[in-house]
């Protein structure tokens, strides 16, 4: 399976490698590392000021989110992706994602502001993009082909 944006016959997309599954989830669980401590930062002090529990996760979730969107928009690659090496690449192989691209491609980590269920959809998703991830010959994942074909490279 691939999706728009990278043509395995054309050899290797400019700037890189197709990244596998293992180097990016390493950069996911680094950029999680990021996202929790200052999420938690923010939590604590709500939570200090008597905010329902609810109320004062909501915050790190929206904040993980952009997390996602504004660094992969304004330099192609995140804290995590950075210290591993890889950048995103946005669709029609641009050199990183449009703020669309990338707003479409990290939406499943929305799902974490529905109270209760929200967390087993958002892990629903995450299963659904590594099985996709490993079963692209591009290394793509369902959420890049929703996002016109972005692609996570080495380099």
């Amino acid at each position: 399976m691939s999706y728009p944006g990278y043509d395995p016959s054309s050899g290797a997309p400019v700037g890189g490698q197709p990244a596998g599954l293992l180097v990016r989830f390493t950069a996911r669980v680094i950029d999680w590392f990021v996202w929790i401590v200052l999420s938690a930062f923010v939590f604590f002090i709500l939570r200090a000021v008597n905010a329902p529990e609810l109320l004062a996760a909501a915050p790190g979730v929206v904040f993980g989110y952009l997390y996602f969107v504004v660094f992969e928009v304004t330099t192609g690659s995140t804290i995590g992706k950075k210290f591993v090496g890889l950048s995103v690449r946005g669709s029609g192989g641009a050199a990183q994602p449009s703020v669309k691209d990338s707003a479409v491609r990290n939406a499943f980590m929305i799902l974490n502001l529905i109270p209760f269920l929200g967390t087993l959809l958002w892990l629903g998703a995450s299963i659904a993009i590594a099985v996709t991830i490993r079963s692209s010959s591009t290394n793509q994942g369902i959420h890049d082909g929703f996002a016109g074909g972005t692609q996570v490279v080495r380099g």
